[in-house]
């Protein structure tokens, strides 16, 4: 592996030799390891505890959409028209996927997750047993931990470029409430709930209103909190208005199981959604 980084690190500058067969060859083994779940585009470091980006591999997957001729692809009756091939095998793979679920090769997805009626793109990678719900997409190269369920209409973002940037990352456990929508990086730690139609962007305030003492957080929800949507007063020039907002109203309990329902999570702080 450290051979093909090296090759697409050198190469990522001469985009004119991107076709050249010995380099077309390079980015197709690298997106092979993507799709095989060997290769992440990001990756915890325990010994930082921080999430590392691959950036590398990030440069792999747009030197991949360069070197791909648009094709027909066929499934029936349906008709598609473009680059990247679908994932295909899930019976071995022991993954459900209910029609009609598409999940773009290149990326990962383990056994016993389920796939509802739903879009996985390229450079994801969502671990055991997580439900992707309804109508639900997942981003390119979102990150998604074991035991999630990603409820209906969820839109988990997806970031290639910049390069640097850090893709959205939901960690083990997770349970992420319908129409809600996480993008811009943003990590949601282990065990967290999240009600219905909670946004969270890059410049979304979230306030930790739990105890008599507001705290505000960047670009993460703390392992185990509930979360619903909210609003905060912002003055402008023509008048105060409210900006939506997201609320930390407490902490998951040691008594409600990992397999809890959002409803059930929720009543221990008497909400209903």
């Amino acid at each position: 592996m450290k051979k093909i980084k090296k090759l697409i690190e050198s190469n990522w500058n001469n985009k004119k030799d991107w076709k050249k067969q010995e380099i077309k060859n390079i980015v197709l083994e690298a997106i092979y390891h993507l799709d095989q779940g060997n290769i992440r585009v990001a990756s915890f470091d325990e010994t930082k505890n921080i999430w590392k980006v691959h950036k590398w591999i990030k440069k792999a997957i747009l030197m991949f959409f360069y070197i791909q001729n648009m094709q027909e692809l066929k499934i029936g009756e349906l008709e598609f028209y473009d680059k990247i091939p679908l994932k295909n095998d899930f019976k071995r793979k022991n993954i459900r996927v209910v029609p009609p679920a598409i999940a773009r090769y290149g990326s990962y997805i383990a056994p016993g997750v389920i796939l509802m009626p739903s879009y996985v793109n390229i450079g994801a990678y969502i671990s055991e047993n997580t439900m992707i719900d309804t109508w639900a997409t997942v981003g390119s190269c979102a990150q998604i931990g074991s035991f999630v369920h990603v409820s209906g209409g969820v839109g988990i973002g997806g970031v290639l470029e910049p390069i640097q940037s850090n893709p959205v990352i939901i960690e083990n456990n997770v349970f992420i409430g319908s129409r809600s929508i996480i993008v811009e990086g943003i990590v949601i730690e282990k065990e967290s709930v999240l009600g219905a139609n909670v946004v969270i962007t890059s410049s979304t305030k979230i306030f930790d209103v739990s105890t008599n003492k507001c705290i505000q957080i960047k670009g993460k929800i703390p392992s185990r909190s509930v979360v619903i949507p909210g609003s905060y007063s912002k003055k402008f020039p023509s008048g105060k208005f409210n900006i939506p907002c997201a609320l930390i109203i407490g902490k998951r309990k040691k008594s409600t199981d990992k397999k809890t329902s959002l409803n059930n999570a929720l009543r221990d702080y008497n909400i209903q959604i």
